[in-house]
């Protein structure tokens, strides 16, 4: 990963979710927990798993050469299981992996680290609606001029504006929440998804497994890619939620406009060749990421039609790209969070254009709206 290019775009937290060392991490723990499972429902002996979940402990692959051998197997649980197998001996050895695929670890995986990247995305989007409420409040009753097909329309509460950035973004980050519940789940099934060689264990493992993991139980999913689609469609909308709210910014930041700015902070929003300018850097981070977003969606979609039990192509692309999306989430939520903070409004340039545009100081049911917006539970 390079970060010259990755950082700028995305947080440290988010970056360090999916990088190599948490990778490996989730991986080994899978195979400790998997172990242990069987072990608790007598699939496998008590001291192999306890073999098992020491060695999975103790191992410390180098990703470089865990990334080489990868890439010729084809899969990260491949090189994975066999460095794992070598340390151990005996029962312990023919134990590990018990019924389970490559496909499992790199499901299960990717689902945790879902979890996780929720988590921190969530909390970000929720920076942002904490910070737009009470400014759309404090200038519901503010007349400013509308603005439809960029041309001056009919005046409205300034409030009425930020309140519907609010009800985007707070709609989008409930419906990613409730897709992660959803889709963000155990991936175990073997082979073929039967969950073969669990002497009739096989559904008690599972839920031992899913605990362990801190996953919701399911039965295995290999061929049906809704979940993971449901999750990058909501990213999806969540950026381009964020990026309304900095394309209006920057529309209403420029010069002649100046209604609203972002905060000026040292160091930010500078230009290299002309010191006079402050650029909306942070409007600039969420719009970059809506413009790569929907392709990204869209390669996910299109890897949905998976062959019988499991598919060649279609899986193995989703997790960089459901990455992706993570990463461009975080640092669109992360900017347009420092921006909603500190938003500068300037109450004279609202005045000053309104007056402009000659069209009186109606703004109708702003202030009700606004406050219909903001309810609590309407998403």
């Amino acid at each position: 990963m390079s970060l010259l290019r990755t950082r700028p775009v995305a947080t440290p937290a988010m970056i360090a979710t999916f990088d190599d060392a948490a990778t490996i991490a989730a991986a080994l723990a899978f195979e400790a927990a998997l172990a242990c499972a069987q072990a608790a429902e007598g699939v496998i002996a008590a001291d192999s798993a306890e073999a098992i979940a020491a060695a999975a402990g103790r191992l410390a692959p180098d990703p470089a050469e865990l990334a080489e051998a990868a890439a010729l197997a084809g899969t990260l649980a491949i090189p994975l299981v066999a460095q794992l197998r070598a340390t151990l001996s005996g029962e312990a050895a023919a134990a590990l992996h018990r019924g389970a695929t490559s496909q499992d670890i790199a499901d299960t995986v990717l689902m945790m680290q879902v979890r996780q990247a929720a988590t921190l995305l969530l909390a970000d989007a929720a920076r942002v609606t904490d910070a737009l409420a009470p400014l759309a409040r404090r200038h519901a009753a503010t007349a400013a001029i509308g603005r439809t097909l960029l041309q001056d329309a009919q005046p409205i509460g300034f409030g009425l504006r930020i309140a519907h950035w609010h009800a985007g973004i707070a709609a989008a980050a409930a419906r990613l929440s409730r897709e992660v519940a959803a889709g963000a789940v155990l991936q175990w099934g073997g082979a073929a998804g039967t969950r073969p060689g669990q002497h009739g264990a096989a559904a008690a493992v599972a839920r031992r497994l899913a605990q362990a993991l801190g996953l919701a139980d399911a039965p295995p999913w290999h061929a049906r890619r809704d979940g993971v689609a449901a999750i990058a469609a909501a990213l999806g909308i969540l950026i381009g939620a964020l990026a309304k709210m900095a394309r209006d910014i920057a529309l209403l930041a420029q010069n002649g406009v100046g209604e609203a700015h972002e905060p000026a902070v040292a160091g930010r929003g500078g230009s290299s060749a002309m010191a006079h300018k402050r650029n909306p850097t942070g409007c600039q981070t969420a719009l970059s990421a809506a413009v790569r977003a929907p392709g990204l969606v869209a390669a996910i979609l299109t890897a949905m039609p998976a062959e019988e039990e499991r598919g060649i192509g279609g899986w193995q692309t989703e997790g960089p790209v459901l990455v992706d999306l993570f990463l461009l989430a975080a640092g669109a939520a992360k900017a347009m969070g420092t921006v909603a903070e500190g938003l500068d409004i300037d109450t004279q340039a609202i005045a000053r254009n309104l007056a402009v545009a000659g069209q009186g100081a109606d703004i109708g049911d702003s202030v009700a709206l606004v406050e219909a917006l903001l309810a609590p539970g309407r998403d």
